[in-house]
């Protein structure tokens, strides 16, 4: 990843966003080429000089300081996670080399397999870096995708929300996920900036789903924490779901992912009967010998 780029990037499109009129500042008479507010305000609303600011957006002023920081993300009406991307952006030469470069595996814990399975009357899963799927219960694996019978390294909730013909189908409210996940993925790759396997990931994206460069180049930055989901199965039709997003103690870089239901809805009723097909069925026990006579 380029990081000069990518400052330049974030910072012109947060920029382009804001309008003169709803950062307070009066009509100067000037024609405006782009839409948004120019540097020279930015600089003006954020108490820098315009020299430094232009510095900054073109990524000749690193690691500027918590106060030119917080100065600049109110100027630009940030948001805390497009706040934190941009201090990654900025800061990442002083990030430790564990930010910078991501471990080559990641592994769950026996207690959050259990986790998993004790979940068993909702969809739950646990996301690693990159969206990576690193562990799924049997209703995540029916409502999804069967992420266990992929090679491991193709088991990636962005590659199936994007690659997966039958996401498009049964993801409701597709283009809006898909457009939120590759914001994720962004986030991600401020973080680690030398992150061989998302640079990967990214290209693959760019190359085999056309929305993907789109949304890549609006440079919206996305942490998931709780929202609405909304997919359509194909044996018991509408699910709706409420889901919850934690970090998982002890590693911040696992995200458990619970899909719940209202109790006694027409989609707890139905993922009852989902579970109930697809519950794998006990071994038979063969009967004893019946005794002969002699």
């Amino acid at each position: 990843m380029d990081r000069t780029k990518e400052i330049a990037g974030f910072l012109r499109s947060r920029r382009a966003r804001v309008t003169p009129e709803e950062a307070g500042l009066p009509a100067d008479g000037r024609v405006r080429r782009v839409p948004g507010l120019r540097r020279d305000e930015v600089a003006r609303l954020a108490g820098v000089s315009s020299e430094y600011y232009t510095r900054l957006e073109q990524g000749r002023a690193l690691n500027p300081s918590a106060e030119v920081l917080d100065a600049i993300s109110r100027a630009l009406r940030l948001d805390d996670t497009e706040r934190e991307h941009l201090t990654d952006l900025l800061h990442s030469d002083t990030r430790p080399a564990t930010r910078r470069t991501p471990a080559r595996a990641q592994r769950v814990r026996p207690g959050l397999h259990l986790m998993l399975e004790t979940l068993n009357h909702v969809p739950a899963f646990i996301l690693g870096r990159r969206t990576d799927v690193l562990a799924s219960n049997q209703l995540a694996r029916e409502v999804l995708t069967d992420f266990d019978a992929l090679p491991a390294n193709r088991r990636n909730l962005a590659r199936y929300y994007l690659l997966d013909p039958k996401a498009r189908e049964s993801v409701g409210d597709w283009e809006r996920i898909a457009a939120e996940t590759v914001a994720v993925l962004r986030l991600e790759a401020g973080r680690y900036p030398n992150d061989r396997q998302l640079a990967d990931l990214v290209g693959e994206l760019m190359l085999q789903a056309p929305e993907f460069t789109g949304w890549w180049n609006d440079h919206r930055v996305l942490r998931r924490t709780h929202g609405a989901k909304h997919y359509l199965h194909p044996l018991v039709g509408d699910l709706h779901f409420s889901y919850e997003s934690f970090q998982t103690p002890g590693d911040s870089e696992q995200t458990l992912c619970v899909y719940n239901v209202e109790p006694n809805s027409p989609t707890a009723q139905s993922l009852q009967v989902l579970a109930s097909w697809t519950a794998p069925t006990a071994p038979e026990i063969p009967a004893p010998d019946t005794p002969r006579p002699n």
